[in-house]
């Protein structure tokens, strides 16, 4: 999907990296940053980083944004829990 997008293989290769990277611009450093944040500890979410997401997506993105995210995230821990593999 992020190769449909226009994403790079080398920024693919090193996505864990992406807050030092010049390869991704400020607006996917918002998006990432989210998505890490919301997985990882979402009550670190402060209001430093709602500005910074406001500044490059408007709330509808936003939003879905969020969604996408927490369903992806649902999936992955139903897919742990029951110790299921991706398909191709």
């Amino acid at each position: 999907m992020a190769r449909r997008l226009g994403w790079s293989d080398e920024q693919i290769d090193h996505l864990s990296e992406f807050e030092s990277r010049s390869d991704f611009d400020e607006r996917e450093k918002s998006a990432l940053r989210l998505a890490e944040i919301m997985t990882r500890n979402p009550h670190s979410f402060d209001d430093e980083h709602w500005k910074n997401l406001r500044s490059h997506f408007d709330e509808g993105e936003v939003i879905e944004l969020v969604a996408a995210i927490g369903l992806f995230n649902y999936f992955n821990r139903v897919n742990d829990l029951l110790k299921m593999e991706p398909t191709k």
